[in-house]
């Protein structure tokens, strides 16, 4: 047998190795901005605050809807308590030698969102919020029309209390499940004053 390596063997004609053509399916985009799509999808939620920016908490990128509490924000204000965003010192905060002395927090969480294409993405980013309070996701209408969507996405939605609103691309915003209410909600700890510091500094940042 005598031949180039590398290429095949030709037979008369000369032969050509060509690609199967493959299917093109084209991503899902989101039919608007991050923000607009909070911003509606709270409204659809019920949930009533001012609407942070997309931030970054516990490594994922959430919406925030929170109000201030005029109170203590204005005691913390006498006691020269600013938003403290180191996480080990807010961390002392819960310990029984220092539970009385810490300040209070400072805004009410009214909500959690991800804004994402994806709902695993989603699920992934707004599940350790949902344990604190209200939480939900918004996904492109589309994501809701697939058989992964109605077999995986909603059991585990259900199982965790998160809601699903969707936007479909002229960005109407459909809620498709709501926040299960009466889901276990942990009390306040290490964490929770830790992100509540957080957004305390973002909600001056942004009403100021």
């Amino acid at each position: 047998m005598t031949g180039t390596p590398g290429r095949i063997a030709e037979t008369g004609a000369s032969q050509e190795v060509k690609p199967l053509p493959t299917r093109v399916v084209p991503p899902v985009e989101l039919p608007a901005r991050t923000e607009q799509l909070a911003v509606d999808a709270a409204a659809r939620l019920g949930w009533e605050g001012t609407m942070l920016p997309e931030m970054k908490l516990l490594g994922r990128r959430v919406c925030v809807v929170a109000e201030l509490r005029p109170d203590v924000h204005a005691e913390r204000i006498c006691l020269g308590a600013e938003p403290m965003t180191d996480r080990a010192t807010v961390s002392t905060w819960v310990w029984p030698e220092l539970a009385d002395t810490a300040p209070s927090p400072a805004v009410h969480i009214r909500g959690v969102l991800s804004v994402t294409r994806h709902w695993r993405t989603a699920l992934a980013s707004i599940v350790p919020f949902a344990r604190y309070g209200e939480a939900a996701m918004v996904l492109p209408a589309e994501v809701a029309f697939t058989d992964d969507y109605v077999a995986n996405c909603l059991p585990r939605a259900r199982t965790y209390g998160v809601g699903i609103v969707t936007a479909d691309q002229d960005a109407k915003i459909d809620m498709d499940l709501p926040g299960r209410v009466e889901r276990m909600v942990l009390d306040e700890d290490a964490v929770s004053r830790w992100v509540n510091e957080l957004v305390y500094e973002q909600l001056l940042a942004t009403v100021e």
